[in-house]
C-alpha cells in the first residue's frame, strides 16, 4: 500500500515459448485478458466478498495488537483459546479437520485475558519469560505447539486456526553440515583437539554441537529475546551429559558446556528466554521456571510438580554439572563480504542462494521461513550489507529501519 489508498502489486511473469522461438500470440492474451482478469478478481474491492475481507482486516489488527502486548506483561508467547494447532498433514499448512482435532484450551494458571480493537479481547495461554519445558509423552503435541508458536510471528489467515497464537521470536536447532564464518561458540565450545580455540569459529562443515552454538550467538547477535528449542533437533551432548558419561570422559577432556550450564544466565543476566520441547532429560526441571505438560494436545501446569520430581528423584547428571557457569558478552561480530556486489547474478530456491559462482548458501534448517519471496529477500538484503564494515547488530538495525521507512525499494528499487 503505497499510500493515497492505492494498491501496488508486483509479480512475475513466464512468458510462454517453444524452444527458442517466442509464442507471440499467446504472450499477447495472457497480457490483454488473462492478467487484467487476475487483477481484477483479486484486487478491486467490487470482485471480493466484503464481509469476508473485513473478517481478515479485522483478525490481522487484531493479531498485531496482541503481539504488541507480549513485552508489557512479561510473556514469551500468547496462545488463545479455541485454536487448531495441529495441521492436516506433515506437508499441509492446512488446519486438521474440526472433527478430529483438539482445540487449544489453556491451564487455568497461565490463562490471561488480552484487549484486541475488534474482537474485544482474547482469552488463552501467556507463556511467561524465562525458562518454559514443554513436556508430555510422544505424539501428545508437544512438537506441534512449538511449530506454531515459531510461526507466531506471522499473522495469520481467517480459517487458519492459529490466528490466536503470537510471538516475536526465533527457533534455534542443529544443523548437520552447515557453515560457520568467524563465530564465538567459546562460551559453549571453549576449545578443539590439538589446542584449537573457538572464539572465531570457522568451518564448512559443522557438526550437530558446534553447529547449533554457533546458531545460538548468531540468535543473540541479531538481537533475539528468545530462544525456541525442540529436543528433536538438538544435539544430545550440546543439550545433556549424565554422570555415566562425565565419569568415563573428565571435564578436562570435553570441550562441550552443555545448553544447561547456560540456560538460567541466558535468562538472568542477558533476558533471553528459553521455550524448550523435552522428553528424555528430566534435569531441566532444575532450571525451569515454568513446565507445561501436554497430553493428547491439552495443556497442564506441571511446574509444581515437575519441582517435585526434581527434589525427590536425582537426576543423571550431578549438580555441579548443571551449575550455572554464566552466560558471557557475545562479541560484536564485524560484517565483512567483500565479495557480494548489488547487482551481482544471484539465484534463490526454496531454501537457497548462490551468488554467482560461490558455494550454495543453504537456508532449510531456518525454521521461520515459509515463502520462496522471504528467500529472495534475504539475498537482496545480503548484496545491500555486503560491503558494510560494521558491527552485525547495527547494519541489521540500519536495514531494518531503512525498510520500515522506503519498503522493500531499498533491497532492489523497482523489485
Amino acid at each position: 500500500l503505497p499510500g493515497g489508498g492505492a494498491i501496488e502489486a508486483r509479480f512475475t511473469v513466464a512468458l510462454p515459448a517453444r524452444g527458442r522461438s517466442i509464442c507471440g500470440e499467446w504472450a499477447a492474451q495472457i497480457f490483454s485478458e488473462t492478467l487484467p482478469s487476475l487483477v481484477h478478481e483479486a484486487l478491486l474491492h467490487e470482485s471480493t466478498d466484503h464481509s469476508a475481507l473485513m473478517a481478515h482486516l479485522c483478525s490481522v489488527e487484531d493479531q498485531q495488537a496482541a503481539r504488541s502486548q507480549l513485552a508489557g506483561r512479561g510473556l514469551v508467547a500468547f496462545v488463545a483459546d479455541g485454536s487448531v494447532l495441529p495441521r492436516a498433514t506433515g506437508a499441509s499448512d492446512r488446519p486438521m479437520d474440526a472433527a478430529s482435532a483438539v482445540p487449544f484450551s489453556s491451564p487455568p494458571s497461565l490463562r490471561v485475558t488480552l484487549p484486541v480493537p475488534n474482537a474485544g479481547s482474547l482469552t488463552g495461554m501467556g507463556l511467561p519469560r524465562g525458562v518454559t519445558l514443554i513436556v508430555g509423552g510422544g505424539f501428545h503435541g508437544k512438537s506441534t505447539l512449538l511449530e506454531a508458536l515459531q510461526v507466531g510471528v506471522y499473522d495469520k489467515v481467517s480459517g487458519d486456526g492459529r490466528e490466536g497464537v503470537v510471538t516475536d521470536r526465533m527457533a534455534v536447532r542443529a544443523e548437520d553440515g552447515r557453515a560457520v564464518t568467524s563465530v564465538d561458540i567459546s562460551p559453549f565450545i571453549d576449545h578443539l583437539p590439538f589446542g584449537k580455540r573457538t572464539g572465531a569459529f570457522t568451518t564448512a562443515d559443522a557438526s550437530g554441537s558446534t553447529s547449533q552454538a554457533a546458531s545460538i550467538i548468531e540468535a543473540l547477535e541479531g538481537g533475539a529475546s528468545a530462544l525456541l528449542l525442540d529436543e528433536d533437533t538438538s544435539a544430545t551432548n550440546f543439550m545433556i551429559r549424565d554422570a555415566r558419561m562425565q565419569a568415563l570422559v573428565s571435564a578436562d577432556r570435553e570441550p562441550i558446556r552443555p545448553f544447561i550450564t547456560r540456560v538460567r544466565s541466558l535468562w538472568s543476566e542477558r533476558g533471553v528466554s528459553t521455550v524448550l520441547v523435552v522428553g528424555g532429560s528430566g534435569d531441566y526441571f532444575d532450571v525451569a521456571d515454568t513446565v507445561l505438560m501436554l497430553h493428547e494436545y491439552s495443556p497442564s501446569d506441571a511446574t509444581a510438580a515437575a519441582k517435585d520430581v526434581a527434589a525427590r528423584i536425582a537426576g543423571g547428571a550431578p549438580p555441579e554439572s548443571k551449575a550455572d557457569r554464566g552466560m558471557p558478552p557475545t562479541p560484536r561480530r564485524v560484517l565483512s563480504a567483500p565479495g557480494l556486489i548489488a547487482g551481482m547474478k544471484t539465484h534463490t530456491g526454496r531454501a537457497s542462494i548462490r551468488f554467482g559462482d560461490e558455494p550454495e548458501l543453504d537456508l532449510g534448517g531456518v525454521e521461520q521461513i515459509v515463502e520462496h519471496s522471504q528467500v529472495r529477500a534475504i539475498a537482496e538484503a545480503c548484496l545491500r550489507l555486503g560491503g558494510a564494515a560494521r558491527p552485525i547488530d547495527e547494519a541489521l538495525a540500519e536495514l531494518e529501519a531503512s525498510i520500515r521507512e522506503g519498503g522493500l525499494d531499498v533491497l532492489r528499487p523497482g523489485w
